[in-house]
């Protein structure tokens, strides 16, 4: 299993003017809950997954500005799914990722 870029991933999203909160296996949560990333098995490509609550059109832009600064990095960054949060107990959430 090979270490994910996880340093370069951090330097694009804070180049991006975002910041990340939480960083879990292959989940990168930002600071905002409006979308999330994933490493994929290429370590130059992260998906990027939106938030079924979020607005599609207000998010796009950030998703654009995450794209143009990664790919100055060498880094591609792909449209994945969409995902919910569910609680899952009293302090977990459950995330599922659907169309």
């Amino acid at each position: 299993m090979s270490l994910k870029p996880l340093g370069m991933v951090k330097t694009i999203v804070e180049a991006a003017g975002m910041g990340i909160s939480y960083a879990y296996d292959d989940l990168i949560f930002l600071e905002h809950n409006s979308f999330l990333l994933q490493f994929t098995d290429n370590d130059h490509e992260v998906k990027v997954h939106v938030n079924s609550e979020a607005d599609e059109t207000t998010v796009q832009s950030d998703i654009e500005r995450l794209q143009e600064v990664a790919l100055k990095q060498a880094m591609q960054i792909s449209r994945g799914t969409r995902y919910t949060l569910i609680p899952d107990g009293e302090d977990a959430i459950r995330i599922e990722f659907g169309d």
